[in-house]
């Protein structure tokens, strides 16, 4: 039990430095390659923090399990917004900019109902696949013909200290902390997991917990340090980006290499709570498009991850019963 505790402190420990380091290096090379904060975190932050996603969909899906992949992509948005957005909220309050409610809400809700079209029919084909890589294209081309450089107000004191290195560097320290958020959270989710097993916690508890936090906790990581230094656009726009790239790139991932019939419960259960989640959070960025996401709202999507969780472990033990 002492070596997993251990494993567990400094995977703890190397995800807090990482994801400091990783959020300073993302807004260096936004003000360096004349990015907006807010593109950086829907792009590069947010595909960073989506790899660990997209490398679990791949290997489920070549090793023949690809229903393993759909609940990844569906599991990890709907952490996405109520777990890591409410955490962040709770921590800090978000400030929402009205561009975001503008460009990149109408591209999330759209992904999440094309989403919900490739699975009705409970067949999760090529065609879908190609159709949802299709529209991530359209997505990038968009972010980045209406991505417009920070404004001189998003640049002051209040929007968070940019650290002043020059472009290969900020891109070098960018690879390095990824790297080291993937070793954190796997170390994280390695000793929490012995440590349950010790404990004499189910395997099935372990996954629908232990691993299925571990697998966000690089997004929130990133988000939290960037609330805590005030960069809020890339808080913000790693969740939208992430939860874009998981129905664009870690949902078409099964469609591609092991296309077939989905999980009924991919459509009856799960689907919905996101679609609900998903549009949850566009009201709330409609209702606070120029004030802030704050604790309150944190506290209430926090509560309803903790019921869906609470519901599947429920439904679980009542299947294997």
């Amino acid at each position: 039990m002492l070596v997993p505790l251990i494993v567990l402190m400094l995977g703890l420990a190397v995800l807090v430095w990482s994801a400091d380091r990783f959020v300073g290096a993302a807004a260096a090379t936004a003000s360096q390659a004349g990015m907006s904060r807010l593109l950086v975190g829907m792009t590069v932050v947010a595909l960073g923090t989506s790899a660990p996603e997209m490398v679990v969909s791949t290997m489920a899906s070549l090793d023949g399990i690809p229903d393993l992949a759909t609940g990844n992509a569906l599991g990890s948005n709907i952490a996405n917004i109520g777990l890591v957005l409410g955490i962040t909220a709770l921590i800090v309050p978000i400030p929402v900019r009205f561009s975001i409610v503008r460009r990149e809400l109408p591209l999330l809700l759209g992904a999440t109902g094309l989403a919900g079209y490739a699975l009705a029919n409970g067949n999760l084909g090529r065609f879908d696949a190609l159709f949802l890589v299709l529209l991530l294209i359209f997505s990038l081309w968009w972010l980045f013909r209406a991505d417009a450089p920070d404004a001189p107000d998003a640049r002051d004191t209040d929007a968070g200290e940019i650290p002043d290195m020059p472009l290969p560097r900020a891109l070098a320290w960018l690879a390095g902390t990824l790297v080291l958020l993937a070793v954190g959270s796997r170390a994280v989710v390695w000793g929490a997991g012995e440590i349950a097993r010790g404990l004499g916690v189910s395997e099935l508890v372990i996954g629908l917990t232990v691993v299925a936090i571990g697998t966000s906790l690089p997004e929130l990581a990133a988000c939290v340090a960037s609330a805590l230094k005030r960069h809020h656009d890339i808080a913000i726009g790693n969740v939208i980006g992430s939860n874009l790239f998981n129905l664009l790139v870690v949902l078409p991932i099964p469609g591609l290499l092991a296309p077939g019939p989905s999980d009924p419960a991919a459509v009856g259960r799960d689907y919905p709570v996101m679609l609900a989640l998903t549009l949850a959070l566009g009201m709330l960025l409609l209702w606070q498009r120029r004030g802030r996401i704050g604790r309150l709202p944190g506290a209430l999507l926090a509560t309803s991850y903790l019921g869906y969780l609470t519901w599947v472990g429920l439904a679980s033990l009542g299947a294997a019963t």
